[in-house]
């Protein structure tokens, strides 16, 4: 997948930008709070209809204007072209155009601009709590399957007015509850399996990131800790159904208490472990960004075997908090035949330009918002 142009209007520190992107690696260079990641996030919205930082649509309109707009024309590996269009307007909310027919629903984009981020707060997957790790979950099986969304979707919704019954109506009897109870059980175990047969997917995938990363010689494992608690990747839909009924049944004294499911996928956990011991609790600082480092990377080999489609690579900032050994490992997977269109932020480009010599790679300079002379590449 490359985008080609982008275009924003009144987004971030952007009141008026127009760039052009190359099709291999785009280093685009500028101080701090110059509007370096804002390009980032547009293409994150244009992929996946929000933010990778976790903010509102209304924090992402430039202050005193009426609306934002974000276009993109994007071409797939296969030659098919897209002019993908976000839109937001307070009090109308967000609209999704592609090729200028709007989405009557905006999840109808996911995947098919596959995208991969990798910014500072990385070290959250294995450092943070147990929803950083769902997410990239959910964020990978989105953009894979289709399927999947649609599932989870369901299940957020289901599992949301079971806990506005809940809330609202404290010692409900379980009979009221038991079409909603009935869904959430069937959603939830879709949601369960296949993520458990994903972990079996990627695990080829993480090893070969790990290694790039010059990481494999610490043994890292992956492993889903849910209802079924056993080391398989794959589980049989039957067993988890069961599993997540009793479950329900056990627990259904407290989340009345509570108003809220106490189990389920929505609670479920990805552990990573070296050498037998979880990550969360032993590896150092150094260590947690690395391997944040190596599940994003995973994720973006993953996608591109799954979807036979090079995902656009975001890098926001990450080579400051990197040592020498990794930043050369991701130079050279910029580099790397295959590897397809990148967008790298930093506050200074010389270093890394000079790597470069005879890569295929555009610079750009962002000042107060703005695109300015771009930078030479040796």
């Amino acid at each position: 997948m490359t985008l080609h142009t982008l275009k924003l209007r009144d987004f971030r520190a952007h009141a008026s930008t127009d760039l052009a992107l190359g099709p291999g690696i785009n280093l685009i260079e500028g101080p701090n709070g110059a509007g370096k990641t804002n390009i980032l996030e547009a293409i994150h919205y244009l992929c996946l209809t929000k933010s990778f930082m976790a903010v509102r649509d209304r924090d992402v309109l430039r202050k005193g204007a009426r609306f934002f707009e974000a276009v993109g024309a994007f071409e797939s590996d296969q030659g098919r072209r897209l002019v993908v269009r976000a839109a937001f307007m307070p009090g109308e909310g967000k609209r999704i155009f592609v090729n200028g027919a709007a989405l009557d629903r905006q999840a109808e984009i996911v995947g098919r601009l596959p995208v991969v981020v990798m910014e500072p707060g990385v070290s959250r997957l294995t450092m943070g709590g147990p929803k950083y790790r769902r997410q990239y979950l959910n964020n990978m099986l989105s953009q894979a399957r289709p399927a999947y969304m649609e599932d989870l979707i369901r299940y957020r919704r289901t599992l949301r007015q079971r806990n506005e019954l809940l809330g609202r109506y404290r010692g409900i009897g379980t009979d009221v509850l038991e079409s909603l109870t009935s869904l959430l059980v069937e959603l939830g175990t879709r949601v369960i399996a296949a993520r458990k047969k994903f972990l079996g997917e990627l695990a080829p995938f993480f090893k070969e990131a790990c290694s790039h990363l010059r990481l494999d010689h610490q043994q890292p494992a992956l492993n889903y800790v849910g209802l079924i608690r056993n080391d398989s990747q794959e589980a049989v839909p039957a067993d988890i159904q069961q599993a997540f009924a009793r479950a329900l049944r056990d627990t259904a004294e407290r989340e009345q208490a509570l108003g809220l499911t106490r189990v389920g996928p929505h609670r479920d956990e990805l552990v990573l472990k070296l050498n037998g011991q979880p990550l969360r609790r032993f590896a150092s600082t150094g260590q947690h960004r690395a391997f944040g480092i190596a599940l994003k990377l995973a994720q973006y080999l993953y996608l591109r075997h799954q979807t036979d489609e090079s995902p656009i690579l975001l890098l926001d900032d990450i080579f400051d908090s990197l040592d020498a050994p990794r930043i050369e490992a991701i130079l050279e997977l910029l580099q790397a035949a295959g590897t397809g269109q990148s967008v790298v932020t930093t506050t200074d480009a010389t270093p890394y330009l000079a790597r470069m010599s005879g890569a295929q790679a555009t610079g750009l300079r962002v000042e107060e918002g703005r695109v300015t002379a771009p930078r030479q590449v040796p």
